[in-house]
């Protein structure tokens, strides 16, 4: 039986903060000792990918408590009952099914009558028929020319995840012959944004992929209204180049509007969607169907490897528990999240957006307030670029900050130049190592000004190279990472309520009906 407790009220969580000064990491990371280390905190993902820890303040007896914290917290059994369709979403009273999307680890889901896991693949298969017909000319805009460019219209997780998983792999599809369509997004209600995307393409070769589950979002339909604007201006029906991504009860679901609408429910939350139909559209459009697939099997792999009930075989669970150690008993606010891959410029904006709306939270799955910090701040940018940035304060500043890094051993095109003796992808690996050891170890220096005192932690997931099963690998492993994190600290990570509140004064702003401090701000802005 499962049993749903706070994280203070489990006798293997207190008993951690007796372990707080465990670890001297500048210390256990010079010399042999931490090239010891290196090889020891290591943890197989799938993909070829590995999750290294030695620079983390962990050691033995503090991975045998967070072990005991793990089964204390039946962190696995947890995740058994999601997959096989318990309702886990209390706030929403809902399932939370996105890793059916790629595969099925239990039994079968049903839900309203429906075999939840035939469904999504019923959806990817529509997606990948469709996205062959654009590419191959069957299906073409009015004039008989092919759609050269795919523009997602969503916000939030119609977003986020699918514009970082385009960009991680649009140079890997450009270098092996997998790049059909350009992909462009349209998130923001600014116009500026809708403006500078459709004055970057021919919009008569354009398909439109409007995003919104539940067909009633207001940015994304002010979005598809700016847009149908601009196909009507250009002389051009708008029901020719617009497909729907939403639910089967939505308006947009039967509309014809589209030229198609594929599906996606209420148990897949928007910055859990990327491998359902919010990516599966966009992904297929501009890089086949196949590499979607392929994504999709990477993310599942990874899935798998969250079901192991040892903690150090278990590389999300084991990143999700030093993560609350670090929360709880170290007392660190935020987690820098550091991609040394340019491919991954974007997927730390969506990391921040799948971390901190899941796990942002004050009160526990049941609405009682928690008594412990929970879900950290979550920022990063892509390596070396970050390092001309914030590294400053990271290295030296007053708040020591945990850092993730992910790199590869070598880069997606394969393309690279030799320059005083080592190639750019080599300087690249070189200085996420230094970069790694900086952080730990420090460096003594009398000028105080000089002085870095170390004790910085840091992990890395570290691959070949960014292919569609590795993206999918590190997907999974973030996704699993946070839902774990929200099972320890006895939080309901898929809801979102601190998002609506301010939507809701929006309305209430452009309708007139204000008061007060709102009025003045909105007569400030002469709204």
């Amino acid at each position: 039986m499962i049993n749903w407790k706070n994280s203070d009220e489990l006798k293997s969580f207190n008993d951690l903060f007796a372990l707080k000064d465990q670890v001297k990491l500048a210390e256990v990371m010079e010399g042999a000792n931490g090239a010891e280390r290196v090889k020891k905190y290591s943890v197989p993902m799938s993909g070829g990918l590995s999750y290294n820890y030695a620079a983390k303040q962990v050691d033995d007896t503090v991975l045998a408590a967070l072990s005991k914290f793990a089964e204390e917290a039946q962190l696995t059994e947890k995740f058994e009952a999601l997959y096989n369709g318990e309702v886990i979403n209390t706030g929403e009273k809902r399932l939370v099914l996105h890793q059916l999307t790629r595969g099925q680890l239990g039994s079968d889901v049903v839900a309203e009558g429906v075999n939840k896991r035939d469904f999504y693949v019923e959806q990817q298969n529509k997606i990948a028929d469709f996205a062959n017909k654009v590419h191959n000319g069957e299906i073409t805009n009015e004039k008989g020319e092919k759609f050269t460019t795919a523009v997602q219209i969503g916000i939030g997780g119609s977003d986020l995840g699918p514009r970082a998983m385009y960009l991680a792999l649009e140079n890997w599809a450009k270098s092996n012959g997998k790049f059909f369509m350009d992909a462009k997004f349209i998130s923001n209600v600014d116009p500026d944004d809708a403006t500078a995307v459709l004055n970057s393409v021919d919009v008569s070769r354009s398909i439109f992929i409007l995003v919104s589950k539940s067909g009633t979002t207001l940015e994304t339909l002010t979005n598809e209204a700016f847009v149908k604007d601009a196909l009507k201006k250009a002389g051009l029906d708008a029901s020719k180049h617009m497909i729907a991504v939403t639910s089967e009860t939505s308006p947009l679901a039967k509309s014809s509007d589209y030229l198609a609408a594929f599906f996606m429910d209420d148990y897949i939350g928007g910055r859990y969607s990327s491998t359902s139909a919010v990516g599966g559209a966009v992904l297929s459009l501009a890089f086949g169907p196949d590499v979607f697939a392929r994504f999709l099997d990477g993310a599942a792999a990874e899935d798998k490897n969250a079901t192991n009930k040892e903690l150090t075989k278990n590389p999300a669970m084991l990143d999700a528990l030093i993560g609350v150690y670090e929360r709880n008993v170290l007392g660190y606010e935020s987690t820098a999240v550091l991609p040394y891959s340019q491919a991954l410029s974007r997927f730390p904006a969506h990391l921040q957006q799948l971390d901190m709306e899941s796990n942002g939270k004050s009160v526990n799955r049941f609405g009682d307030k928690v008594n412990y910090v929970t879900g950290p701040v979550i920022f990063g940018e892509p390596g070396t670029n970050g390092q001309h940035s914030f590294y400053q304060l990271l290295h030296q500043g007053t708040n020591i900050i945990p850092l993730q890094f992910i790199g590869f051993k070598n880069n997606q095109t394969g393309n690279d130049v030799d320059i005083q003796g080592s190639t750019s992808q080599q300087k690249l690996c070189a200085n996420v190592a230094a970069q790694i050891m900086a952080f730990a170890c420090g460096k003594k220096d009398e000028n105080a000004n000089k002085n870095f005192e170390g004790g910085r932690p840091s992990s890395i997931i570290v691959g070949d190279k960014l292919t569609p099963e590795v993206l999918g690998a590190l997907l999974a492993h973030f996704e699993n990472k946070v839902m774990f994190q929200g099972f320890a600290w006895n939080l309901n990570s898929f809801d979102q309520e601190g998002v609506q509140l301010g939507k809701t004064l929006a309305k209430k702003v452009l309708a007139g009906d204000t008061q007060d401090a709102l009025k003045a701000y909105s007569e400030l802005l002469e709204i």
